[in-house]
């Protein structure tokens, strides 16, 4: 079997709810960024949650993007790690039917499997809440060897750098496929984890990547620039080509010798939850069919457009042929 794109990442399911700024301030949530929690305190916040109505998917962003690779047509396999329990079997069957082939189909351990509660205010902001479970002992012996040297990309979350056992998955598959000349492409995930786990997740990626997605406020903490100009050119240090997502005003990129801006078309955003991961996704699957950058940066931007007009962090798989077709 032939891959696209491999992953490895977090294996979370999502509960997704509607909440005013109030909340986030009576619980002293970071707006905006992903906060890992223990059990008791995502037991807390489900609790004064209990009035509202959660939606429920996999999520975990690598997870995310590769749905979006294979609901376009792309081929994608993702590396994870989640538990014998009522959360983890409802990950592995949702990502059955995404068409994302998984180590845990057979692979499901004692514990609890990982959850983000993402609290999504009236500004279409969200604010994650993550507890890993047992996606925080993802290891070296999760990486389904055989599956990533058949994949033209290695995809890698950066929220992976949290976790010490994790990490050294991360270091073991990019090292392997820097080996075999399979592209290496990674996300820096979360402005919060960059700043606090910075040399953590520096240690992971490695001095080079071949490509790497990240927004405006990451791209400035990675590079400690404060313009986002003084970003772009450092950037050219660590990646081959890169995207810079800037939300409403699109996103720059590098392909290696040019520099391009891409436009988002206008829309009034409702859940920005996933917005990145589908941009990702969308990208490296026009990476993976050979697009130049700009192709493959406009399928991407048209995908994350569609999906902040909408709740939910993945589109539905009828929504996607008339992306390609746009």
């Amino acid at each position: 079997m032939h891959y696209h794109v491999y992953g490895l990442g977090n294996a979370l399911v999502d509960m997704e709810y509607e909440i005013n700024d109030g909340f986030l301030a009576q619980h002293e949530i970071a707006k905006g960024h992903m906060t890992l929690v223990e059990a008791e305190r995502l037991l807390q916040l489900s609790g004064d949650l209990a009035d509202h109505a959660p939606r429920r998917c996999s999520g975990g962003s690598a997870a995310n993007s590769l749905m979006a690779v294979s609901a376009l047509g792309g081929k994608a396999f993702y590396s994870c790690k989640v538990a014998d329990d009522d959360v983890g079997h409802f990950f592995v069957e949702d990502m059955r039917a995404a068409g994302v082939e998984t180590n845990a189909h057979e692979q499901r351990g004692n514990g609890i499997t990982g959850q983000c509660l993402v609290l999504i205010t009236p500004d279409a902001e969200r604010s994650m809440n993550t507890f890993l479970g047992i996606s925080g002992s993802l290891s070296e012996a999760d990486v389904d060897t055989q599956a990533l040297e058949a994949a033209d990309m290695l995809y890698l979350e950066g929220y992976l750098c949290t976790s010490p056992t994790a990490r050294d998955a991360v270091i073991h598959a990019r090292e392997l496929a820097e080996r075999r000349g399979i592209r290496t492409v990674a996300s820096l995930s979360d402005p919060s984890v960059v700043q606090f786990f910075g040399d953590d997740m520096r240690a992971m990626l490695g001095s080079h990547v071949d490509h790497l997605f990240c927004n405006e406020e990451e791209a400035l903490a990675w590079t400690g620039a404060s313009t986002l100009e003084d970003a772009f050119s450092s950037l050219k240090d660590f990646a081959s080509s890169f995207a810079i997502t800037r939300g409403a005003e699109g996103s720059l990129l590098w392909d290696g010798t040019t520099r391009h801006t891409i436009a988002t078309a206008p829309i009034k955003p409702v859940d920005s939850n996933g917005a990145g991961d589908i941009y990702a996704g969308a990208y490296l699957y026009g990476l993976g069919q050979g697009w130049p950058h700009e192709k493959a940066a406009e399928l991407a931007s048209r995908a994350a457009a569609r999906l902040v007009a909408r709740f939910g962090a993945r589109l539905p798989v009828e929504d996607y042929p008339g992306l390609l077709s746009a």
